[in-house]
């Protein structure tokens, strides 16, 4: 296929946009909760995996997984949950975002499990001694957690990990086959000038 620009047709209002889709069945709109429950609470106990949404004041977006032992996204309170944030590389895109627009989603998901749980809500940047000792990792304390005050809560339809075949490993590239990261990321930083070696003692 030849992809031609001027061909697009641009839907950019809500008249177009439920033209095309039609309207959401009032079960699937008030299926969205505003608090922590004990069955959101049930699902983040046992979930080691979310991917958090940011954007900052310019509306530039960022995903970001996060990863930890299962129940590291800690229940404070029905409407404050919080996570430890680890240390990584110091690009902290998703923090950086979070000083100018404290909005923040959280996609949460339960390997093996093709439903997800969606929180979405205002984030904090906190230090609190008593919550990142109790967030510590192998004896090793967060320098700082991020709080998070839940606006919305709703478990989200099993269809894209489904489709997807995520969690059927006959579906899965061979390690062979999968991308050569090395190479990416060293052509990467080489296109943006960075001469390999330039920091080596």
């Amino acid at each position: 296929m030849k992809y031609n620009p001027e061909e697009d047709e641009i839907i950019d209002s809500l008249d177009q946009l439920r033209e095309l889709v039609g309207v959401p069945h009032e079960a699937v709109v008030k299926k969205t909760i505003d608090h922590i429950d004990d069955h959101v609470r049930s699902y983040l106990a046992k979930c080691p995996l979310f991917f958090m949404a940011t954007a900052n004041g310019d509306g530039q977006c960022d995903v970001s997984p996060r990863g930890d032992q299962p129940g590291f996204v800690q229940v404070l309170d029905e409407h404050t949950l919080a996570f430890p944030e680890r240390m990584g590389n110091r690009r902290v895109d998703s923090m950086i975002n979070l000083l100018s627009n404290p909005g923040l989603g959280m996609i949460c998901i339960l390997p093996g499990m093709n439903e997800v749980l969606r929180i979405n809500g205002k984030a904090q940047m906190i230090r609190n001694e008593a919550l990142l000792k109790s967030m510590a990792l192998n004896g090793r304390k967060p320098n700082f957690a991020v709080k998070v005050t839940v606006e919305e809560c709703f478990i989200h339809c099993p269809r894209a990990l489904k489709s997807s075949d995520v969690w059927d490993a006959e579906t899965w590239l061979s390690r062979e086959e999968f991308p050569n990261i090395q190479r990416i990321f060293e052509d990467h930083i080489t296109s943006n000038g960075y001469v390999i070696g330039s920091d080596s003692n």
